[in-house]
């Protein structure tokens, strides 16, 4: 393999161009998240018998997959490069939906479960899309090319609970397997899409495992602080997100609208990434995660209010920005923590850590939905959010913080 050095990574020229390729990826790789959220719920209560609890298993399983196959895509990454890692790991999407439109079709719930986790899989490649977009980029540039990237997912909000509400019964008198079908189409389109991604192949120290024992890396205020942020926004986006279908349909209110309300959320997630980065290069990372932190109070503010339609949406329109502040704030500051040697070992590490966390998160939603109820649900929201704030000031006083442009 032919190295290059660390010093010729650096080109924002290429840098824009690949987050625009990676976006336009995202638009339409990031289409089978919604498709899962907004249908797998629905369809495991359709599988099930008489106990619902485990309706929201297969949203955890798809989360699962993000989680289990974040350091295997980091490593594969590493060695054969971006371009042809991600193009394997869009395979995972097409594979999932298969196997879901097929477990649907039988009346199988744990092959739900199976082809979820698959298409998780297939997703931890499209986690990894803005960390791709950092790698090229000057430390300026970097939260603008991370920011632009997720904004791509505004188009993904859209297509994908719209490919929702025109393919779910396609294959009518059974539910829900036309949409999981769809994913065959999205993961094909993908291939194409990151055939214009021009990324250099992993420098020769990182192929080789280069850089600084992990443990140091972790040792880190900042590193730790930008885990935890990461953590919590992305487990609790995903904990309310998951209830919402659920809870709506609960309270009288129609797929369709559930649908919706996860469309506008899905929107809400990626729209601000259009000056989300900007935010961050004007005011700093700390302050931009705290206002994301802020934000997600809001839902749980608003979702606790009442249970009508404005409620559920204003709420999961408030989750999906405060979660776009947090988790783009979050992963601006890992890229801090690391050199680029070591960048796809710790970025695989962190999003192990917080795909894994988010799994719990959303396998602990329908428990405590159907145990306790959609109030004590969004309850959850305070403790997690204060816990937070406790590390960005513990961040302050350990005096590492870095200065604003």
């Amino acid at each position: 393999m032919t190295s290059i050095s660390i010093t010729d990574e650096f080109d924002d020229g290429a840098a824009r161009r690949n987050a625009l390729v990676l976006a336009a990826a995202q638009a339409v790789g990031g289409a089978s998240a919604p498709i899962v959220v907004a249908m797998s719920s629905l369809a495991g209560f359709y599988l099930l018998g008489e106990d619902k609890s485990l309706a929201t298993l297969p949203v955890a399983f798809y989360i699962i997959g993000v989680a289990i196959g974040s350091i295997p895509a980091a490593h594969l990454m590493r060695m054969i490069g971006r371009r042809p890692g991600f193009q394997i790991g869009a395979l995972g999407g097409l594979l999932g939906g298969a196997v879901a439109a097929y477990a649907v079709v039988s009346g199988q719930f744990w092959l739900l479960c199976v082809g979820t986790a698959l298409t998780g899989i297939g997703g931890s490649f499209v986690q990894q899309y803005r960390f791709a977009a950092a790698d090229t980029a000057s430390a300026a540039f970097r939260p603008k090319a991370i920011s632009w990237v997720l904004a791509g997912g505004v188009v993904t909000g859209i297509i994908g609970p719209q490919i929702v509400i025109f393919t779910k019964d396609a294959l009518s008198p059974i539910p829900f397997a036309g949409a999981f079908l769809a994913q065959i189409v999205l993961a094909c389109a993908v291939i194409v899409i990151l055939g214009f991604l021009r990324i250099p192949k992993p420098i020769a120290a990182e192929a080789a495992h280069g850089g600084r024992p992990m443990r140091v890396i972790v040792s880190q205020p900042r590193f730790l602080v930008a885990v935890i942020c990461a953590i919590a926004s992305y487990g609790l986006m995903s904990m309310v997100m998951t209830a919402t279908p659920l809870a709506m349909v609960a309270c009288d209110h129609s797929q369709t609208d559930a649908t919706l309300g996860i469309q506008w959320h899905v929107i809400a997630m990626f729209a601000p990434s259009f000056f989300t980065g900007t935010l961050i290069a004007r005011f700093g990372h700390e302050k931009v995660i705290a206002v994301g932190l802020l934000l997600l109070v809001g839902c749980g503010i608003v979702a606790t209010m009442g249970i009508s339609l404005a409620h559920f949406w204003g709420a999961l329109i408030l989750l999906g920005v405060g979660w776009n502040f947090g988790f783009i704030g979050a992963t601006a500051m890992l890229t801090e923590t690391y050199e680029p040697e070591e960048r796809t070992r710790v970025q695989g590490l962190n999003d192990f850590l917080v795909f894994g966390f988010q799994a719990v998160a959303s396998l602990a939603a329908g428990a405590i939905l159907n145990a306790y109820g959609w109030n004590t649900l969004n309850i959850v929201i305070f403790p997690v959010v204060a816990m937070c704030f406790a590390a960005l000031a513990w961040l302050w006083w350990a005096g590492d913080r870095r200065p604003t442009a």
